[in-house]
């Protein structure tokens, strides 16, 4: 395939400057192209214009070319997987990701959700259902765009520096590189801090995530911030576990949590 052709609507196109119109612009990676023609074509109905390629390497280099909106991507790839991918673009933007899978794992799930994927669902789900978790993790990468006319509030708890208007952690001087995900999970923790958040409390603050009861997503959630902030869950500084209630954010200068 030319270097400077993609996917659209069923057809190849040369690659032009497609983020100038006003169409919400998405990546999709995945090597089905039987599944990114139904997805093209469906997505293409609500005021989306998908651009497909079919492996790794290619999702790779597309990925880094422009600034989508967001990326669909799948794990099973020829030449570089989808989890090495998602590794690679954290470590240079924010990206929204929503990860597919045909196998359904757990532990994939799980695997994707630590390296900072925005959102997982099988390629068993129907349309519309990745139509609803794509507008959800739109709406929420959208949110300091919405939020630029509002005076920037901000949180400060010891070293840690929340911006809520610029969606910005700073700890002890150092930008937390999070995704939108957790970044949300931090702030909400902050301006309850002192107070426990249960998982059910949590979940339902980001319902648009289509999350059940039982879904241990949260956990997940935690323990990557928790890793980014070197917070030890045994003697943390401030995310505290309150055995069969949930969460509480306190900063503890002590060196035993209590």
């Amino acid at each position: 395939m030319p270097a400077n052709m993609v996917w659209k609507a069923s057809v190849w196109e040369p690659r032009m400057s497609h983020l100038a119109s006003n169409r919400t612009h998405l990546l999709l990676i995945d090597d089905d192209t039987k599944y990114c023609r139904l997805i093209t074509n469906y997505l293409a109905g609500f005021g989306y214009e998908v651009h497909s390629v079919h492996n790794g390497v290619e999702g790779m280099q597309f990925a880094r070319q422009e600034q989508w909106q967001a990326i669909i991507l799948d794990v099973m790839l020829p030449t570089i997987d989808g989890f090495e991918i998602l590794r690679q673009l954290r470590q240079e933007n924010a990206t929204p990701v929503l990860m597919l899978t045909s196998l359904g794992e757990e532990t994939d799930r799980i695997v994707g959700l630590e390296l900072g994927a925005d959102d997982y669902l099988s390629k068993t789900a129907s349309p519309r259902e990745l139509l609803a978790r794509l507008r959800a993790i739109l709406r929420r990468s959208a949110g300091a765009v919405l939020q630029s006319s509002i005076p920037i509030a901000e949180i400060i708890i010891g070293p840690l520096c929340i911006n809520l208007g610029a969606r910005l952690a700073m700890l002890d001087d150092e930008v937390l590189s999070l995704t939108p995900v957790e970044f949300d999970l931090l702030s909400m923790l902050a301006q309850s801090r002192g107070r426990v958040k249960s998982r059910e409390d949590l979940l339902s603050e980001i319902r648009d995530r289509n999350y059940d009861v039982l879904d241990r997503s949260i956990d997940v959630h935690i323990s990557s911030l928790r890793r980014k902030m070197n917070d030890d869950p045994k003697s943390p500084r401030f995310i505290h576990t309150v055995r069969t209630a949930g969460y509480m954010l306190a900063y503890s200068t002590s060196e035993k949590a209590k």
